[in-house]
């Protein structure tokens, strides 16, 4: 029988023709949209694999307890934190579509970096009241450290675009070995040592119980006084209050934030507990790094292949500890 790939989601008809391409005839594809109650739940009992977006909204009350036969659910989406994953089957592995949407990511990142440290909103803003600050230095990026935590796809996209500039790489993954060039790489136990070498730090980790509230006070005292933080990964990685502390208390300190601690996708409304724009040391985005065109298809032709991993009987990546699990 033709492997069953239940796809809890709507997609276009272009899309539906970029699942249909990925899968070739290894599996068939089928939408849940498409059916009825009875359908639904005969095809979560029967699939292979899961392929969705946000099981919370895409399936029905009780409907994830009829997924029994599936080897894998994969997720669209890199980070899946918001997932409610006691709502799942314990015994199916769970994937994240890891680095999914790295080159969009990686090149908005390096955007933040630049603004940040070529002072590019505050001298528009002093142009604006008519301040002509030539000689007003800037920075230099060419021969400084860029590290980053979290070295999966964003972050080794991000140290390609980075190391062009001539900076030097140091990162932190889980094993502290990598195969992307880098001139040092840790793990979390060095964390201390990736902040007191970054002149600029890019957060690129999952969200997960181990990096909830990972950089505090103790953290960013660590931190060079003109470091550029940037976080394109989970607002909740970073203390909120501690950071406002540290940017009013180090005004040569630059954040940029494109994830914020509560988002309108995640939560359902967009809101800061303290008034990070007002600074003129931080650069906002509404986490809108991988929103360029065309990175649906390329997200779900990535995830399509984990699937295809599990269906050639290969381990699938990004695959969930069950620490990561827990909610």
């Amino acid at each position: 029988m033709t492997p069953i790939v239940a796809v809890t989601f709507p997609l276009r008809p272009r899309e539906r023709t970029v699942v249909a391409d990925a899968l070739d005839t290894t599996a068939e594809a089928i939408y849940l949209d498409d059916l009825d109650d009875s359908a639904r739940i005969g095809t979560l009992q029967t699939a292979t694999a899961i392929l969705a977006h946000d099981t919370g909204k895409d399936l029905r009350p009780n409907e994830a307890a009829h997924i029994r036969s599936a080897r894998l659910i994969q997720f669209l989406s890199a980070g899946i934190d918001f997932i409610k994953f006691d709502q799942l089957p314990a015994t199916v592995p769970v994937a994240g579509n890891g680095g999914a949407y790295s080159e969009p990511m990686a090149e908005h990142g390096l955007a933040l970096i630049l603004a940040a440290a070529k002072r590019l909103l505050i001298e528009h803003a002093a142009l604006a009241r008519k301040e002509f600050n030539q000689h007003t230095r800037n920075r230099l990026l060419s021969g400084k450290v860029c590290g980053i935590l979290g070295f999966g796809g964003i972050g080794q996209a991000t140290a390609r675009l980075t190391r062009a500039l001539g900076m030097r790489i140091h990162a932190i993954n889980r094993s502290g070995r990598t195969d992307a060039p880098a001139d040092w790489c840790g793990t979390i136990r060095d964390l201390d040592a990736l902040l007191a070498a970054s002149d600029v730090l890019v957060i690129s980790t999952p969200l997960t119980p181990a990096t909830r509230g990972l950089i505090g006070t103790r953290e960013l005292a660590l931190m060079k006084p003109d470091a550029i933080l940037v976080n394109l990964a989970r607002g909740e990685i970073i203390q909120e209050a501690p950071l406002f502390a540290h940017l009013q208390a180090h005004p040569e300190f630059v954040t940029c934030i494109d994830a914020w601690w509560v988002e309108p996708v995640r939560h359902g409304s967009f809101r800061m507990d303290h008034p990070f724009l007002s600074l003129p040391n931080v650069i906002g985005s509404p986490h809108n790094s991988a929103s360029v065109p065309g990175m649906t298809e390329v997200g779900l032709r990535r995830a399509l292949a984990n699937i295809r991993r599990v269906l050639a009987g290969e381990a699938p990546h990004y695959v969930l500890s069950p620490e990561e699990r827990r909610n």
